[in-house]
């Protein structure tokens, strides 16, 4: 089952992504308090964030982060699939792909592009969204500050 974050969701949404951030997946951990605040913004809004639940067998499965943005080069807007974590367990039943078909049959027509990123190591992540038809931008990815 997919379905958005809610409040009752904070103490689970706050486990996975300690998960997520001690993972290999990503470079580097991030404090609990930023994890924290997104959770409270989330909460707060859904005009530029948004949060779902993936759940299998009744348990927290894992979890995806999208952001919106109007995208000049993509002629519309663009989601940001920013977040997307499975726990081990879960791994390996289609959950990833599921998402993905719940997510495009879900955003009709309103989202020009779709963009996410992985560290170039994650291969089996980057064997999933290129056959979910995912292909390399080409940018190299500059950032300043935290």
């Amino acid at each position: 089952m997919i379905r958005r974050m809610e409040r009752k969701d904070r103490e689970e949404y706050l486990k996975m992504t300690g998960e997520f951030y001690a993972s290999d997946a990503v470079l580097h951990k991030i404090p609990l308090k930023y994890r924290s605040d997104a959770f409270e913004e989330l909460m707060r809004s859904e005009d530029y964030i948004t949060a779902y639940l993936l759940e299998q067998d009744g348990k927290a499965a894992g979890y995806a982060l999208l952001s919106r943005q109007f995208s000049q080069e993509a002629g519309g807007m663009a989601l940001w699939i920013d977040e997307i974590y499975i726990r081990p367990p879960f791994r390996g039943r289609g959950l990833g792909s599921e998402f993905f078909r719940f997510l495009e049959g879900n955003i009709h027509g309103k989202i020009k592009r779709l963009r996410l990123e992985t560290e170039p190591g994650n291969k089996g992540a980057q064997a999933l969204y290129r056959r979910l038809g995912f292909r390399p931008l080409g940018y190299l990815q500059m950032i300043k500050g935290d």
